[in-house]
């Protein structure tokens, strides 16, 4: 079910006060999920019914993408805020040390949650941060190409190819392997969503100079890449495990960028091992 929560955070300027949107289904221990850049929390929708039966899952629209607005002025859209931001959010949700899964962006911000020690475990999905320079600005370039598509498209158009497997395909095959298995509705949305994200261009700019470089200790992480993702090539998930060597660095064999859809079964498994 939907829902918003608003609540207040520590700034150098005094508290400041956002909403951001959520859906919190199942019991069990807490999970929250976290999406990639121009992505919404409907990403995670392939995986939830599973995890639901044995997690209290949480997946966030995080600010400035799906319904959540952007931060308000004069808090950037970067690491630090954004670790600030989701541990605020999980405390007005009575949420203490949840364990994090994160996909792409959401998989580099549930890392810089474990290494601040704010959550339980850590399973990161794609995460951005340990690319070369080249592989970044390929990825950037990608990733506005894809927002420019997204934006210059009429809906109109977009409403015409998403219920041919040809026209998810063309829509969505950067992010996904199997994109003629995404519903067309999944397919319309997260092309809006990407078409109208407050913080894409904001985001983008502060992950420039990112480099994950630093261990996550004393707590269980999973590194977990698709064979065929397209964005954030595998060879940066051996790098990864160089960084974290206490990860368990795990093969999605036949899926893309955002796996969830492309094999629902496997990353549920991974995402319930990874938070044991």
């Amino acid at each position: 079910m939907s829902a918003s929560v608003s609540f207040t955070v520590p700034t150098p300027t005094g508290p400041r006060q956002l909403t951001v949107s959520y859906a919190r289904e199942g019991d069990g221990e807490p999970l929250l999920l976290l999406h990639g850049i121009g992505h919404h929390r409907q990403a995670w929708d392939p995986v939830i019914p599973v995890l639901a039966k044995e997690r209290d899952v949480i997946a966030v629209d995080l600010p400035g993408f799906g319904e959540s607005p952007a931060l308000p002025d004069g808090l950037p859209h970067d690491l630090p805020t954004m670790t600030t931001v989701l541990t605020a959010l999980c405390e007005a949700l009575g949420v203490e040390r949840p364990h994090v899964a994160g996909n792409s962006l959401g998989g580099l911000l549930a890392l810089e949650l474990g290494r601040a020690g704010r959550v339980r475990s850590v399973t990161a999905l794609s995460p951005a941060g340990f690319w070369s320079e080249a592989e970044r600005r390929y990825a950037f370039g990608v990733l506005l190409t894809m927002r420019q598509i997204a934006r210059r498209t009429p809906s109109s158009v977009v409403e015409r190819l998403a219920p041919s497997a040809v026209g998810r395909t063309l829509l969505t095959s950067t992010i996904y392997a199997r994109p003629a298995r995404r519903a067309p509705e999944a397919v319309i949305a997260e092309t809006r969503a990407l078409a109208h994200a407050e913080g894409f261009s904001e985001t983008l700019r502060s992950g420039r100079g990112v480099r994950f470089s630093e261990d996550v200790p004393g707590l269980p992480v999973t590194v977990a890449w698709g064979s065929r993702d397209r964005l954030l090539v595998p060879r940066q998930g051996v790098r990864a495990k160089t960084v974290i060597p206490r990860a368990r660095l795990v093969r999605l064999p036949g899926c893309g960028h955002v796996p969830m859809n492309d094999d629902p079964a496997l990353v549920a498994r991974v995402l319930l091992d990874g938070s044991r």
